[in-house]
């Protein structure tokens, strides 16, 4: 069964000036930068959906995961996935080179009367960059490329759940969380991660990471260069928290704040401020053990919060071709 999500954007793509069935008159969607936040439907289509379809005129929206419950007395959706299409135009200045390009997004859905009210949605536009020849920054450690969707191909369509079940899989990651936050600022292993994570786990990062496997690769390629990064990270707010069955997504934002005191990040320099993290995760769990976790960062909001504006790294790296 379509969610609301799924149907609002099949009535953009054939209709957009009818979707007030699907959305707020307020709605409130907030995009990963450089687009920010916008307000009411109309700002929506005009910032966010046009400028899509002017880039991707045969866009499709293929999500793979989509993960719906109630939070506080409100109702979540979170979904991942990719637009899909060919790159025929300028896509926020990223230059056109009429292939197909993969576009990953991952986002967090407020609900109000079977309406959206409120969207968290961070899209992967340095990976963007990176399918069209350029990247502004050092390269990922972990591998770079498509995002798998669940192993077990159970994203979409599940075996209806009970709420035990879902109760277990959140218990296990508000743990996890914990145990993340039990960093004595000199040894990765201080965190117990193998409580929580399989030993294939799968942690599937934004482009400038990379995805990792294992919790070895996961320290080595992500864990290490941050949390050493920014040793006073602090998860401090979670705009949801949405568990169904097997999958529990958490984030929003802002929903980290930490200071980059020191090197090691993205090979950056430390800028010496408290950065403000809009963070989304999407976990798995299988039996009593986390085995996926497919993780939204907007890489490029925390470098424009350190002083460097990565489209226009873009641009000059292009010079000419831009």
């Amino acid at each position: 069964m379509l969610s609301v999500i799924d149907k609002l954007y099949k009535q953009l793509k054939s209709s957009p000036g009818n979707i007030e069935q699907y959305i707020h008159d307020d709605v409130a969607w907030h995009v990963s930068a450089p687009i920010n936040d916008l307000f009411g439907f109309a700002e929506v289509l005009t910032s966010f959906w046009q400028p899509l379809v002017n880039a991707l005129p045969d866009i499709e929206r293929r999500p793979f995961i989509n993960v719906q419950s109630e939070y506080k007395g409100q109702d979540w959706i979170a979904s991942t996935g990719y637009f899909v299409g060919t790159l025929r135009q300028p896509l926020w200045g990223i230059p056109a080179n009429n292939k197909t390009l993969y576009l990953r997004y991952t986002e967090l859905v407020q609900l109000k009367d079977n309406k959206i009210k409120q969207c968290f949605i961070i899209v992967d536009f340095l990976d963007a960059m990176n399918q069209v020849g350029v990247n502004p920054l050092r390269k990922s450690l972990g591998h770079s490329g498509l995002i798998m969707p669940p192993s077990t191909m159970d994203g979409l369509v599940r075996e209806k759940s009970n709420a035990g079940a879902a109760q277990k899989s959140q218990q296990l990651i508000l743990d996890m969380l914990d145990e993340l936050g039990r960093f004595d600022g000199k040894s990765l292993s201080s965190m117990k991660l193998e409580n929580y994570w399989h030993p294939d786990f799968m942690w599937y990062g934004p482009a400038g990471i990379g995805t990792t496997r294992g919790i070895e690769g996961f320290r080595r390629d992500h864990q290490g260069p941050f949390v050493f990064s920014f040793p006073d990270r602090d998860v401090d707010h979670k705009a949801t928290l949405v568990a169904d069955g097997n999958y529990v997504a958490t984030g929003g934002w802002p929903h980290m704040h930490g200071t980059h005191s020191t090197g090691g990040w993205l090979g950056l320099p430390p800028c010496n401020r408290q950065l403000s993290l809009r963070v989304m995760d999407i976990w798995r769990r299988e039996g009593d053990l986390l085995k996926e976790n497919w993780v939204a960062i907007d890489i490029i909001d925390m470098c424009m919060q350190m002083g460097l504006d990565v489209f226009a790294m873009m641009k000059e790296q292009l010079g000419d071709e831009a």
